[in-house]
């Protein structure tokens, strides 16, 4: 493509349509589908809507009472297609529904004579949708995976990914215009493990929502919780699943039990009638910790910042993530983190200084950073403004500038007649 013809092909706004099936980007953060994912798509679809680009989002209707479409901010739509029976449906349920999403989202869009000029997917499912509409509409395909079956696989950590997931998401890896990786190790991973190209992947981090991750007065924090004003308070923010690690940092609670009685404070979760929740409470009575554990339950996103700024500490103890968007917005309030070496960890961390990447991790070495951590907390107030300023690079702004340019290469590379693998229509 010439200089001419690309300069006005990059002055065009879009109109894009996202994909996530299997989650509602407006559902309850903290339950069993619903994490950070779900932040990405609805942050970036709002940032690209602000300069003039119209995105459609389209996910599954969960709830009847729900409306077909709802308006998230300028130029943004969440539309709710049919496919399959209403409520709750576990991923392997919705994938024989994924035709009966196709055809939704075509009378959808014959029925308000929509053209879209590029399609933005996330999650496997969700890709296969993507593949679709990437054949039959002739449009570029760009697919952010999230997590990878194989890699979550290869933990040993949980329920095992099944095969149907793997084999869809090495097949996608083949035939999607452009891959989208929230960090290099996982470009890394999709080369290794699914045989992608390595010119067809962009890497562009997760972003955080400075407006609405910045620092709270610590006091006005703890006053607004109910939380002690001299406590020492750790924080876990996230789903309770296997793959998090509340496990290891369980076990790292009874080493620091008698060492200033620190309190973990636990957001997340569906709920004290399920059996994760179940089990994660016995655990903290076999262990002697019930005293020092407090479960806040599901938080909204908005209040999110007053426990981050009335916490001494994050912990991000997974065993895997793909990028790990909590310890962006801790440490835009100001507040350190301590992590397993996942994701994007090493990338937002500054070593020693607004956290610490465990390469150990045991639940002693766990405790003792925690522990090292709490010690210099009565510095936060000195620190906060410079743990903030060390993520101000992921803000938004800097992050949809990436995606649209990978946005740029996707449709260059369409626009110049690149063709993907072929293979067979998934749907």
């Amino acid at each position: 493509m010439n200089a001419s013809k690309n300069s006005a092909l990059e002055a065009k706004t879009l109109h894009l349509a996202m994909f996530s099936v299997h989650s509602c980007p407006v559902g309850e953060l903290g339950t069993k589908d619903t994490g950070g994912m779900n932040v990405y798509i609805r942050e970036l679809a709002c940032e690209l809507g602000k300069r003039g680009h119209r995105v459609d989002i389209f996910t599954r209707l969960h709830d009847p009472n729900d409306s077909q479409i709802i308006v998230l901010g300028k130029n943004v739509r969440l539309i709710h297609l049919r496919a399959g029976y209403n409520g709750y449906m576990s991923k392997l349920a919705i994938y024989p529904h994924l035709p009966d999403f196709s055809r939704a989202l075509e009378n959808f869009r014959k029925k308000e004579g929509l053209h879209y000029d590029l399609v933005h997917s996330h999650y496997w499912l969700s890709g296969q949708i993507g593949k679709w509409a990437q054949d039959s509409w002739n449009v570029p395909h760009i697919l952010m995976f999230h997590t990878l079956g194989a890699v979550k696989n290869a933990t040993g950590v949980g329920e095992k990914e099944p095969v149907i997931r793997i084999t869809f998401e090495k097949q996608l890896a083949k035939t999607t215009g452009r891959l989208i990786a929230a960090t290099e190790q996982e470009k890394v991973e999709l080369i290794r493990y699914y045989k992608a190209l390595p010119e067809r992947i962009g890497v562009v981090p997760c972003g955080v929502n400075l407006a609405l991750f910045r620092p709270v007065d610590r006091v006005k924090a703890r006053q607004e919780l109910g939380l002690g004003r001299d406590e020492k308070i750790i924080l876990y923010v996230g789903r309770f699943t296997p793959l998090k690690g509340i496990d290891r940092l369980l076990k790292s609670m009874t080493f620091l039990r008698n060492n200033g009685r620190p309190r973990l404070v636990i957001i997340g979760g569906d709920g004290q009638d399920t059996p994760e929740f179940k089990k994660m409470q016995k655990t903290t009575w076999d262990f002697g910790i019930n005293d020092i554990i407090h479960f806040a339950g599901r938080v909204e996103q908005k209040d999110l910042p007053f426990y981050y700024s009335a916490a001494d500490v994050l912990v991000v103890s997974s065993y895997h993530e793909s990028f790990g968007l909590v310890a962006l917005e801790a440490l835009a309030c100001g507040t350190p983190v301590v992590a397993t070496d996942v994701g994007g960890m090493k990338r937002i961390i500054d070593e020693g200084k607004t956290g610490v990447v465990i390469k150990n991790n045991a639940p002693y070495p766990f405790a003792r950073e925690i522990s090292r951590f709490l010690s210099m907390s009565c510095d936060k107030a000195a620190s906060t403004e410079s743990t903030r300023a060390s993520v101000l690079r992921f803000g938004w702004s800097n992050i949809a500038d990436a995606i649209i340019r990978e946005y740029w290469i996707a449709l260059k590379d369409h626009s110049d007649g690149f063709n993907p693998i072929s293979s067979h229509t998934i749907l």
